[in-house]
């Protein structure tokens, strides 16, 4: 069977985290390079270790902080081959998440700089690495279900979580910036998308479960691996004109 992405090399921005270390051993069984970058090196690839064992040739890690400016430029000028990135780096601060009322100014501005700030930083050097080599460059930033629509603030009820303000924010502005990005660069040949996930399973409490799958056609939280789809189908030459666009995974709960 034909891999969607023989000898394509992406790069995977926050690896070691809950949706990059998925996507990376999907991307390499799919025959593609992977560069693989995250803040902290020895985290990600003991989060990586069993997955890339028969991918060595495959793949190669970076320690890269996509906050620091400086370090983001330098990277994007040390790279020639590259055929497109996935943003799936979550910068926050420590009082990140507060109820809306709790969130101070400063903090909410800090969590934008980090997380949208660090998004656009991405967007823009990849956009720079296009310009500089002018060869077919696809990248997919993360929103959310919660960058399209409000929060269902009652599935929260009898809980300790809340529907973070900054995320709502950040999440939106970032279908924005892409579509900004590729009518600035204005060819086809680079291309930027989204995709919006529901609720991903990540050990939450089970009355909250309950009430997130009320609202969606029966499968409530989905599984990381369910969003991967969505973003190979960027990734390949399948949406080669598709681009600006934002792909909802969530079983119905946004309808």
């Amino acid at each position: 069977m034909e891999k969607l992405l023989e000898n394509k090399t992406f790069v995977i921005a926050g690896a070691g985290g809950l949706l990059g270390s998925r996507l990376v051993p999907a991307l390499l069984k799919q025959g593609a390079n992977v560069v693989a970058l995250d803040r902290d090196l020895e985290v990600m690839q003991k989060k990586l270790h069993a997955t890339y064992e028969g991918f060595k040739e495959q793949i190669s890690f970076v320690e890269l902080d996509i906050t620091n400016e400086e370090s983001v430029k330098y990277f994007f000028s040390q790279q020639s081959s590259l055929d497109g990135a996935v943003n799936t780096a979550y910068p926050r601060n420590k009082t990140y998440g507060k109820d809306f009322f709790d969130v101070s100014l400063s903090s909410f501005n800090e969590n934008l700089s980090l997380h949208l700030g660090s998004a656009f930083l991405f967007t823009q050097q990849c956009a720079a690495y296009f310009k500089a080599n002018r060869t077919p460059f696809s990248l997919v930033n993360i929103s959310s279900i919660y960058g399209v629509v409000a929060p269902k603030f009652d599935i929260y009820d009898n809980t300790s979580m809340t529907m973070p303000v900054e995320y709502a924010a950040i999440k939106s502005a970032i279908q924005h910036i892409n579509k900004y990005v590729v009518a600035y660069v204005n060819d086809s040949r680079f291309r930027i998308n989204c995709v919006s996930p529901g609720g991903i399973f990540d050990s939450q409490p089970e009355s909250f479960l309950l009430a997130y799958k009320k609202n969606t056609h029966g499968a409530g939280m989905l599984d990381v691996d369910e969003v991967i789809g969505s973003i190979l189908f960027f990734l390949s030459e399948q949406s080669r004109y598709v681009t600006g666009q934002n792909i909802i995974v969530d079983d119905g709960f946004s309808l």
